[in-house]
């Protein structure tokens, strides 16, 4: 009995671009390591 639709989960889009996002911004973090630009020791 509550007010919301039960048809799509609220949140469920910005959850899955969050991810994506955080997914990108670990792999151009590790080809910029690779390629020299930041230092290894830079990154945990």
């Amino acid at each position: 009995m509550s007010q919301t639709s039960a048809d799509k989960p609220s949140g469920s889009t910005f959850a899955w671009s969050e991810d994506w996002l955080a997914t990108i911004v670990g792999l151009v973090l590790v080809a910029l390591v690779l390629v020299g630009v930041i230092p290894d020791w830079l990154v945990p």
